[in-house]
């Protein structure tokens, strides 16, 4: 653990900040704007107002970040899924108790945030985070000092001292000194206080360059300017090359276990460290080391006919030797040929680098970074290399849309999906697998509050100021009440028989659903306990307009609430440009019972209908998809106590996931993906293969790319589904629990025996099985209901039925008799939770009928 940790603030000096570098990691809040390529080796602080994003804690630990302090509501999320050696918790001292086992197993750390030091916190939190580090950022510390660093580290923590409390000059009340803050925590054993230092090379694998020892003031002057100060036990502070010219670069210093010896990590320049001109005091270069130096020397100085210079020259012959010697070590199959051949392609790999400049040290960094990165690419080779179905791609090279709005790639007019392989990629990655895009709800909830503030305040004025600003219409009033003109539902006469056909299907199947009974329980002799289903009396139901006319969703939105027996529905839909409502929609309105049609959309109608307006009703629950606007509303309201109102579940972008084996129809299999495709950019379309061979897949992906093309909706295609995903599987079940993981809104199943697959679903908002039962089907008029759980909800939602338009309600009924035994015991746990009125409704009871 380091002596203490710098927190960067936006004002810290360069200087100060690259001195910090010398000695250890710096926390750097990530709302600091600090690029990813400048985070290597420092810990990235996402405070608590940061919104949650997992791609970009992702990236700073792909970008060489050492470690990412995260709050606790983000541990929930993150924990299990990267390493934990690389994770810190954030903690508040009143939060220390919602840390759950697994948050902690998950996390190498922990920094806790507290008003003062408090040593008894700080001992507690070491127990509870045993075998972990622990750093404490006190939040009122005024005077940093030598002995406030020693009584954390006493403590078997660290302290966080901002870059405001830390200076490269003298100590102050307020400040402490770079170097003092460091030494802190050493200890001497020698008359002279001076301490043991190890001078290393950076990079030659940490060589011991020599011996040498270090005192307060020399450690101070080489954090401060970067270069080798030691303290000499003759002459005094000892410049190392002020003289020689041999001087050093100090990269890092660090503290041995015990903190009673150090060690200097340098680059080291001219001559070498030792007096006798060689770079170590204890012997010379070997291995790959002496072989760099050997070639940076015959760059410059090697004979014209060497075979080395000849090299250095001729770049083709370089690079068909670092073939043919990569190809021998392929073949190599003894012990000793293995390293013969490695040792052949190490020179020529090292000449390489040395003619390109490349040393060492820029490798080892490079090997360092890539060490770091938490995802990882599948490894596969290079299409020259490897036969092409071999090539998924990369979580993180996805191609971005061009401007044109096709995905980038060798062949921009093909329309695909990005392949990725279970068997080969990483636990992180197949996480990522798993994401919808993150929706960013704080901002849109904050969006939509003044439009839902001014609907509550202001009524149908604001509802029809909205509608005139967002849907371009303005109307004289926002509303229809029935009964609806006979002209509003003039609809074609093969539309109407399609949407009665419907209609009835949907009522059949709801109809069944309906909790008419009352449940009837005596739990003991005489203590009857009941529930039965009331209706909710007042329901909106939100009917998107956008990009299609959609009565489909007026018809499962409008069977189950007519079916529950709701008293009051309202249907709200944004109107069309000449201020009427798709006709299509009104005929629903009139065939499930609507009493108001609500001419708006977006926020504003979510708001009408949450807190009533001079025409619109107020209702008691509001169903329906929508836009962020619409889901923002409804997240908004749903927590509003002036409202009283809830919400069905959350939504999100459409979804589909269709599961495929040998026996499956690629041109079904196609059309079924771009049903979903097709409702917009955002959609989330995924294929899991199960054993497709690259052949078969190629089929579903020609049959995609030629469908797509013949859709009205293309434009919209070709950008969800260049990010779509197919994922390749080697079983059914693999392929089921990597849907059940992903939590579809829509699963469809290709397989052989189809039906019996469905009994290994746990999570999925509707599943279709088998050839012919495309989604449309559920969408539009098999009977069951389309409104779904999406962006992984159906882990916990179900999609709307008929019990989504009732609430329960439960009733006992306890007979003198029954009281008898039941109020003893019911006194007895009122009396141990010291609730004395309640244990005296009992009593009271009880000495009448006793007496």
């Amino acid at each position: 653990m380091s002596v203490f940790l710098p927190l960067l603030e936006s004002a810290a000096d360069s200087a100060l900040v690259d001195a910090l570098g010398r000695i250890g990691p710096v926390i750097v809040p990530s709302l600091v704007q600090v690029p990813v390529s400048d985070t290597c080796g420092r810990y990235i602080l996402f405070d608590h107002d940061s919104s949650f994003d997992l791609d970009k804690v992702v990236d700073f630990l792909d970008g060489g970040a050492e470690k990412v302090i995260i709050p606790v509501s983000w541990a929930k999320e993150i924990a299990g899924t990267l390493p934990a050696d690389r994770i810190l918790l954030l903690l508040d001292v009143a939060n220390v108790s919602a840390v759950t086992d697994k948050i902690r197993e998950g996390v190498s750390g922990v920094l806790i945030k507290t008003p003062a030091l408090d040593l008894d916190l700080i001992s507690s939190v070491m127990r509870f985070f045993s075998d972990s580090s622990v750093y404490v950022l006190p939040t009122t510390l005024e005077s940093p000092s030598q002995s406030t660093i020693r009584k954390i580290l006493g403590a078997k923590a660290a302290l966080v001292l901002p870059t405001s409390q830390l200076t490269l000059g003298a100590s102050t009340k307020d400040q402490i000194n770079v170097g003092e803050a460091f030494v802190s925590a050493l200890t001497s054993d020698r008359r002279d206080g001076l301490f043991a230092t190890v001078v290393s090379s950076y990079p030659q694998g940490g060589k011991s360059l020599g011996l040498v020892y270090s005192s307060v003031e020399s450690i101070k002057e080489s954090i401060v300017t970067g270069k080798g100060v030691y303290q000499s036990r003759k002459h005094g502070l000892w410049r190392k090359g002020e003289t020689s010219g041999a001087t050093q670069d100090v990269v890092h210093i660090f503290l041995d276990c015990d903190s009673d010896a150090i060690e200097f990590s340098v680059i080291q320049h001219g001559s070498g460290f030792c007096h006798l001109n060689r770079l170590s005091c204890f012997d010379d270069l070997y291995g790959l080391s002496a072989l760099e130096r050997t070639l940076q020397s015959r760059l410059s100085s090697a004979p014209e006919d060497s075979y080395t210079k000849r090299l250095f020259n001729d770049q083709s012959l370089l690079r068909s030797k670092i073939m043919e010697e990569a190809d021998e070590l392929c073949h190599a199959e003894t012990k000793e040929d293995v390293a013969f051949e490695a040792a052949d392609l190490l020179y020529f790999a090292m000449t390489r680098c040395v003619a390109a400049g490349v040393s060492l040290a820029d490798i080892e960094r490079s090997l360092d970074k890539k060490a770091k990165k938490v995802t990882r690419r599948p490894g596969n080779a290079k299409p020259q290399f490897a036969p092409k179905a071999a090539q998924p791609t990369s979580v993180y090279s996805v191609a971005a849309p061009a401007a044109n709005g096709k995905p980038n790639g060798a062949d921009n007019d093909f329309i695909r999906m990005r392949t990725f392989d279970l068997s080969v990629i990483s636990k992180v990655e197949r996480s990522q697998l798993l994401r919808r895009p993150v929706l960013k709800s704080d901002e849109m909830i904050s969006k939509v509050k003044p439009i839902v503030d001014e609907v509550r305040d202001r009524g149908d004025t604001a509802l029809l100021e909205f509608t005139a600003k967002f849907d371009k219409v303005n109307l004289s009033s926002p509303v229809l009440h029935t009964p609806f003109p006979d002209e509003t539902t003039q609809i074609e006469e093969n539309v109407r028989q399609a949407i009665d056909k419907a209609y009835a299907n949907i009522r059949k199947f709801h109809e069944a659903q309906a909790e008419n009974s009352t449940l009837k329980v005596e739990t003991m002799p005489g203590v009857v306990c009941s529930r039965f289903a009331r209706p909710i009396a007042r329901v909106g139901l939100y009917v998107p307009g956008g990009t299609a006319i959609l009565p489909s969703t007026a018809l499962m939105l409008g069977v189950p609430a007519q079916v529950a027996g709701c008293q009051e529905i309202v249907i709200a839909t944004p109107p069309k440009s000449d201020g009427s409502v798709s006709a299509e929609v009104m005929y629903v309105a009139k065939l499930v019972g609507a009493s108001t049609v609500l001419k708006a959309g977006g926020g504003q109608a979510v708001a009408a209908m949450a807190y009533g307006t001079q025409t619109v009703p107020k209702v008691d629950k509001i169903f329906g998809p929508g836009n962020q606007w619409v889901t923002a509303a409804k997240m908004l309201v749903q927590n509003d106590t002036d409202a009283l109102v809830s919400i069905d579940m959350p939504a999100g972008p459409s979804e589909v996931l269709v599961i495929a084996d040998s026996t499956s129809n690629p041109d079904f299999v196609a059309a079924d993906l771009l049903s979903q495709a097709e409702h917009g950019i955002d959609s989330q379309v995924v294929l899991v293969a199960v054993n497709l061979t690259s052949s078969e897949l190629d089929a579903v992906e020609k049959a995609v790319d030629l469908q797509a093309k013949a859709l009205s909706r293309v434009d919209i295609v070709r950008q969800s589904v260049a990010k779509s995903i197919i994922v390749k599987t080697s079983s059914v079940e693999e392929a089921v629990k990597f849907s059940n993981d992903y939590a579809p809104e829509h699963l469809i199943l290709h397989l052989k025996e189809a039906s019996q697959a469905v009994s290994l679903v746990q999570n999925a908002g509707s599943v279709f099985v088998g050839p012919y039962s495309p989604e449309s089907c559920g969408d539009y008029a098999s009977g069951t209901n389309h409104t779904l759980p999406t962006n992984g909800y159906a882990r916990q939602f179900s999609g709307v039925n008929t019990l989504s338009f009732q609430k329960h309600i439960t009733s006992q009924e306890v007979s003198a008799d029954g009281l008898k035994v039941l109020g003893p015991i019911v006194a007895t746990l009122a009396d141990c939770e010291g609730l004395d009125a309640h244990a005296n409704a009992v009593r009271i009871r009880l000495r009448q009928i006793l007496n």
